[in-house]
């Protein structure tokens, strides 16, 4: 099962789309460590350097619609090889969402109010997140403060995340 916990990075934009994740010029490498140095490369976003804000990241908190646009398997890769197993916000591109979980990586989905109080609390102050996985509850830690979010998934994509994706899903469950 990979990590998520760590350093937390703050997106404060809708509908960030894959081309911004990974911009569709470098689709033609073949393998996901070729994606690493240019994940985020074209998101425009005030305050947002993607020189320096990805460095040690692991987790994203955005808000609704991340991962539109095309449903290339790039975009969740790009992240896997940056070591960001889990994005957090109000919602996804159904296609970006499952193809997390496939990768056995995370697209927590959480109420617009929920998100709203991360970004309040937290964004701009050096933040960092432990995942307790079986209970289902982050735990927020930045700027002198502290805050516990419960969170769910289904149990489906719960079996892909501990298998470490559909790959290995599949080579237990169907042989």
């Amino acid at each position: 099962m990979k990590d998520f916990n760590g350093k937390v990075l703050f997106l404060d934009r809708n509908d960030i789309n894959t081309d911004e994740i990974i911009p569709a010029r470098y689709l033609t490498e073949i393998t996901k460590e070729a994606l690493k140095p240019f994940l985020l490369e074209d998101l425009k976003l005030d305050g947002f350097d993607v020189e320096k804000d990805i460095d040690d990241t692991n987790v994203i908190i955005t808000r609704e619609n991340f991962g539109c646009g095309s449903s290339r398997e790039h975009a969740p890769w790009a992240l896997e090889v940056n070591n960001i197993n889990i994005v957090i916000g109000e919602s996804y591109a159904r296609i970006f969402r499952q193809n997390m979980f496939n990768c056995g990586m995370m697209a927590v989905t959480l109420e617009k109010e929920i998100v709203d109080k991360l970004f309040s609390t937290f964004s701009g102050s050096a933040t960092t997140v432990s995942t307790d996985f079986q209970n289902g509850i982050f735990s927020f830690s930045g700027g002198g403060k502290q805050l516990e979010i419960p969170f769910s998934i289904s149990s489906y994509d719960k079996s892909l995340v501990e298998a470490g994706g559909w790959v290995d899903y599949a080579d237990t469950h169907y042989k």
